[in-house]
């Protein structure tokens, strides 16, 4: 029984670390992984897609069986919407961290059935129970995680990105140009907004309209400021007014916002009690 448990943890550990590097890891092809990115961003935005087929490979085929489970489709197109909202949106992304967070589950099963062993089966039912919410919900809270890192980040990239951004229009360039310039520019300072604002050019670029692929950006961003950024941009595109001055305005109140955001622990921590 001992074997098995370290082969099992073994196997296990092996599969979070595969998992953790495959979501991680660089494409060595900048435009195929922009291609499929665009691909996984209008699957995750449109509507729910049908039910999911075996073949297609081990991961397509593990994503099947996970989906015939009651309410396991469910459970793999919101991972799938939480997955892109913390910027992890290739192909293989979801069925990868559904096989390590089933895997870490199992393993955390069958730890607890070993040192529950001796135990009687109110202690074994009980310690089961245990393991089975602490395997299910810690994976989860390590992408809600992920998901937030992502977010302040692009909160974070957002006045300065801004400010380039109402700067360059103001020398002339329509939008689009605009926004690939400042995506160059920030891709190496913050390259999670930059990524972000290439994919809508991307987008437009396909044949989308501009506005629908600012509905997705903020979509999948799940960031206000990025609504009240778009909400401003397709107004001013609508009605023909300048934008560059109202981005070098708004980018003001965005470090403000940084700014007060940065300083509410301190306040807190010198507030008597």
């Amino acid at each position: 029984m001992l074997i098995f448990i370290f082969i099992a943890a073994f196997v296990v550990v092996a599969a979070i670390v595969w998992t953790g590097l495959a979501l991680l890891q660089q494409e060595d092809d900048p435009l195929a992984d922009r291609l499929e990115e665009l691909q996984a961003i209008a699957a995750t935005a449109g509507a729910r897609p049908g039910r999911r087929r075996a073949g297609g490979g081990f991961l397509n085929s593990f994503l099947y069986l996970v989906s015939i489970v009651p309410g396991g489709e469910d459970w793999l197109h919101e991972t799938e919407k939480e997955l892109a909202q913390a910027g992890i949106r290739n192909k293989r992304a979801l069925a990868v961290y559904a096989l390590g967070h089933i895997a870490f589950m199992l393993l955390m099963l069958t730890g607890m059935a070993y040192l529950q062993r001796e135990n009687n089966l109110v202690q074994r039912f009980g310690g089961m129970i245990a393991a089975f919410l602490l395997g299910w919900l810690l994976p989860a809270q390590v992408l809600h995680r992920l998901v937030r890192r992502y977010r302040r980040k692009l909160q974070e990239a957002l006045p300065d990105t801004v400010d380039l951004l109402g700067i360059v229009l103001g020398t002339g360039l329509a939008l689009d140009q605009a926004l690939v310039r400042v995506s160059e520019e920030m891709q190496f300072i913050y390259p999670e907004l930059a990524s972000e604002f290439y994919t809508v050019v991307m987008q437009v670029k396909a044949g989308q309209d501009r506005g629908k692929a600012f509905q997705q950006l903020v979509r999948r961003t799940g960031v206000e400021d990025i609504k009240s950024l778009s909400a401003m941009i397709v107004q001013s595109e609508r009605f023909g007014t300048s934008l560059s001055q109202a981005l070098k305005v708004y980018a003001d109140a965005l470090r403000t916002r940084r700014r007060l955001r940065a300083e509410a622990p301190a306040l807190g921590s010198e507030r008597p009690e």
